[in-house]
């Protein structure tokens, strides 16, 4: 027996599809046989399980934890939750790896896999191993156990431990969410005043689709905030390991402002520590973690990358301008939007100023959102190198930590190559509008080397 996956569902940091057109049933159940093998093979015999809340999960998980057992794996499964639950779980109970079946943040009719090996990150190479597994059928045979765990409650105490935060009032968007019913239960246990968006789950996403890095979908949290008077918001994503916040005047704080205000506190404690952010995170957050006396480290974008950098570095704190946020003082080293939650009300708290104050300290800056520009995925990589090329050519200072990244004395640009879908990635951050825009057409001219011929400018929100 054997089976091959439908090539584009072998992400570089996951497995994830179209469910129906590129990820089926039997796709779950090969990805059991195929991780069983891995984990047996590394010396494991007992996984964690658990799965997102959309309408697809049930089915994926059940056929996931069928191909487990029939690899001879025992199986403990958590039920549904975010993501950071099922990282949780792996680190605290006996078990050797962890699978989350989950679409994260895609649309409602995706959906996939995140895992860990061993209290690693899995992906990468470790996906294609996967694959070739399956296509040659290179499976371990066994009967496994199943057993359920009931782990919310304890993953919630374990994000209060040692809490030395203030009490505020504060708006909680969970979009429909897996992250939902954890976030209830942290809201009755923190102290404060708390208002609850969406935490019923729902697959379907009826309010809005969870992703926090899109800001039309903070319409609702800032509403709240404003009606209500709050202190500020807090929103995440599908699978509760990304987070945005919003302050008192309707603000969006994103990823990378988060980190910095969490490295402020971090620091006194751990003079000197290194700090990993992703490519697409701001001047400003390097800038001020070398101001309070830190190593700001640029690295790769995408969550498997960055834990794994961190776990090289011995790095306290990462972050990614996506809302990811990794933790490993005091914590395990993955990315947990609800501990960073947490951990931002405290360093808020021991600011001794508001979260509105803290953002009007930040470096005012126009930036723009992930420009995504289309483009076949066989052609991407080719694409960036050669822009690096020719401007490297002609002289151009070129930071190559993950595509390509232009500094100059009115901003930066970034272009890279999407890890998740065929596309192109632009980002860029200037001190004004017209400067963004010059820094733009930059890019364009670029691109437009390459025969593609867009108005970046034009995918930018009006002013």
């Amino acid at each position: 027996m054997s089976h091959r996956f439908h090539p584009t569902i072998l992400r570089e940091y996951d497995m994830r599809g179209v469910v129906g057109e590129t990820l089926f049933e039997a796709d779950a159940r090969a990805l059991g046989r195929s991780f069983a093998t891995v984990l047996r093979r590394a010396g494991g015999r007992r996984i964690a399980v658990g799965r997102d809340g959309r309408t697809s999960s049930p089915m994926l998980e059940s056929a996931l934890v069928v191909g487990l057992v029939a690899g001879g794996v025992d199986v403990v499964r958590i039920g549904i939750g975010p993501s950071p639950m099922l990282y949780y779980a792996e680190a605290v109970l006996d078990v050797d790896g962890g699978i989350h079946v989950t679409g994260s943040h895609n649309p409602k009719q995706d959906n996939g896999f995140k895992m860990v090996l061993q209290r690693r990150a899995f992906f990468g190479e470790d996906i294609q191993t996967l694959a070739g597994l399956a296509a040659s059928g290179d499976w371990l045979e066994g009967r496994g156990t199943v057993t359920d765990v009931e782990i919310c409650g304890d993953y919630v105490r374990r994000l209060m431990a040692g809490y030395g935060g203030g009490a505020y009032r504060i708006g909680w968007d969970c979009g429909n969410g897996a992250a939902g019913p954890a976030v209830e239960t942290l809201a009755r246990v923190l102290p404060g005043e708390h208002h609850l968006l969406f935490t019923d789950i729902d697959g379907d996403f009826p309010n809005h689709h969870p992703d926090p890095t899109i800001e039309a979908n903070l319409a609702d949290l800032k509403a709240l905030v404003a009606r209500e008077g709050l202190d500020f918001g807090l929103a995440f994503d599908g699978d509760g390991d990304r987070i945005a916040a919003v302050d008192a005047r309707g603000r969006t704080i994103w990823g990378d402002q988060i980190l910095g205000i969490l490295a402020e506190p971090l620091l006194r404690e751990l003079p000197g520590a290194t700090i990993v952010a992703d490519v697409k995170s701001g001047q400003a957050l390097f800038d001020r973690i070398a101001e309070l006396g830190g190593t700001p480290l640029m690295w790769k974008t995408g969550h498997a990358t960055l834990k794994s950098k961190m776990l090289e570095t011995g790095a306290p704190l990462a972050g990614e301008m996506s809302g990811h946020l990794f933790f490993a003082q005091d914590y395990y080293g993955f990315d947990d939007a609800l501990y960073a939650a947490v951990r931002l009300i405290r360093a808020v708290h021991l600011s001794g100023r508001s979260l509105t104050e803290l953002v009007d300290a930040m470096p005012a800056v126009e930036r723009t959102p992930d420009l995504r520009i289309p483009v076949a995925e066989t052609r991407t990589v080719a694409i960036v190198a050669d822009v690096r090329d020719r401007l490297i050519a002609q002289g151009v200072a070129v930071d190559e930590t993950d595509g390509v990244r232009v500094t100059s004395d009115t901003g930066w640009w970034l272009l890279r190559a999407s890890n998740t879908q065929g596309a192109l990635t632009v980002r860029a951050e200037a001190a004004d509008r017209p400067a963004l825009l010059r820094l733009l057409g930059e890019v364009e001219a670029s691109l437009g080397d390459n025969g593609i011929d867009i108005s970046l400018s034009g995918l930018l929100a009006p002013t």
